[in-house]
């Protein structure tokens, strides 16, 4: 399935380290990481405890701004449902320790919470065998013709929903427009990928700016590309197809960007979650950056000189016509099968995370593109808030423009052993020591994911 059903557009963040990745972000995908020191119990938000008779609910993720937003989906089911209500005790670990534990909690049958996060890349790891977790499609089916179904497939198997992300994470261009003003570029005229190497050469002549980044320690300056072009690491029958011609070309096309135009610079700090790279950005240092619209969150936590300076534009295209954008990142939210209260812990999930309101709090308070399609283009998703405030108010009119325009991705059992590849191997190799072409790296890669599964 190529097209999404509706209005907009995610760490696939497919992340084995860092939302993540070997650098640390843990996340580096979507919501971002929680990266605390020895992996212990970092944050603990409990609600409904002073209410008699309240069912109480374990959440475990690896990033708080996810307690805050089950906290607020608490709050407000108490409100409605004071016949059935809970007491949620939210809990924020390491994302390293979070997954470990979780996946030795339902290995061993005790220990686990009643719902918790995992990470996209981190998802075939549940999956193996009988899944350990309860299936969703009680709740999701009902809803299924109002959500963009590829984001339920890649948590599925076998007909089963097991997860519910946070978002779609539909891959843009974040644009200095004050950069690209004094370099003489309408970011409006970049509609392609040419266009855009020729608007850097622009804004490397006239400005002190590069034109982007290129990330070594990540994968969000390769995966999307291939994926707008409609490839990916593993093909529809889950063949290993890393080392294709598509994906060969395009990391050819990241390394000329650096080495051959001239036009780009390594990420300082080797990803766009690195302190180094926020600086570097803060100060004016690339004139774009591609990255997810869960990112948005990054600029208002990390980057706050550059308010009311960055405009949201879709990819250019690799020709005239073709996709113009890609999502990627994601963390699914399960119910595992240990708990003793499934059916209002599954109820609980729809309503945070099903129902228009909490689409439309996924907004509010995570700045996520919701699951949602039916919200996108309502009155409460256009109302005031602070990324409309930091960027400008019709990022949801530009997001409808690629609703059509995102491929699916094919998430296997070993999509965490080719993420590990291209953040380990491959784009240092090529990139950062120039020791390898993209065809070598990339054939090594791959022979080593098939390696892995014969």
């Amino acid at each position: 399935m190529k097209k999404f059903l509706a209005v907009l557009i995610i760490s696939l963040l497919f992340i084995v380290t860092a939302c993540g990745g070997d650098g640390g972000s843990n996340e580096g995908s979507d919501e971002g990481s929680s990266e605390g020191e020895g992996g212990e119990l970092e944050e603990q938000i409990v609600v409904g405890d002073d209410i008699e008779g309240a069912t109480e609910l374990t959440f475990w993720n690896f990033q708080s701004l996810h307690s805050e937003f089950f906290e607020d989906a608490a709050i407000r089911w108490n409100e409605e449902n004071p016949d059935k209500p809970i007491k949620l005790v939210a809990e924020t670990y390491p994302f390293d320790q979070l997954h470990n534990n979780l996946l030795l909690s339902l290995q061993s049958g005790s220990g686990a919470p009643d719902f918790a996060d995992i990470e996209i890349s981190q998802f075939p790891n549940y999956l193996q065998g009988v899944p350990q977790l309860e299936a969703l499609n009680d709740v999701v089916e009902p809803e299924l013709d109002n959500l963009v179904q590829s984001r339920f497939e890649i948590y599925a198997k076998e007909g089963d929903y097991y997860a519910i992300d946070y978002h779609v994470g539909a891959t843009m261009m974040y644009y200095n427009v004050e950069i690209m003003e004094e370099a003489g570029v309408d970011i409006d005229s970049i509609e392609t990928w040419d266009d855009y190497v020729e608007a850097g050469k622009q804004v490397v002549a006239n400005t002190d700016a590069t034109m982007t980044t290129v990330e070594t320690d990540e994968h969000f300056s390769f995966w999307p590309l291939i994926s707008q072009r409609g490839s990916d690491y593993f093909d529809e029958n889950h063949d290993v197809i890393l080392d294709n011609e598509i994906n060969i070309d395009t990391l050819q096309f990241l390394s000329d960007l650096v080495y051959e135009h001239e036009i780009a610079e390594l990420t300082p700090g080797g990803f766009h979650h690195a302190e180094e790279y926020f600086g570097f950005m803060n100060d004016g240092g690339a004139a774009s950056i591609m990255m997810p619209m869960w990112y948005m969150g990054r600029f208002l936590d990390s980057m706050e000189d550059l308010e009311g300076k960055i405009q949201i534009r879709p990819l250019p295209a690799w020709e005239e016509g073709g996709n113009r954008s890609a999502g990627m990142g994601g963390t699914g939210t399960v119910v595992t099968n240990q708990t003793e209260h499934a059916e209002l812990a599954k109820e609980f999930l729809a309503f945070a995370k099903l129902t228009e309101e909490g689409n439309v709090k996924l907004w509010e308070i995570l700045g996520f593109d919701p699951l949602r399609h039916d919200v996108w283009d309502s009155e409460e998703m256009r109302g005031e808030n602070r990324f409309y405030d930091y960027f400008h108010d019709d990022i949801f009119d530009i997001l409808l423009e690629v609703r059509d325009e995102i491929n699916d991705l094919n998430i296997t059992e070993q999509t965490p052993n080719a993420q590990q590849e291209i953040h380990s191997q491959v784009m240092h190799s090529v990139l950062r020591e120039q020791a390898r072409t993209p065809e070598e790296a990339l054939h090594d890669a791959a022979e080593a994911v098939r390696a892995r599964m014969y």
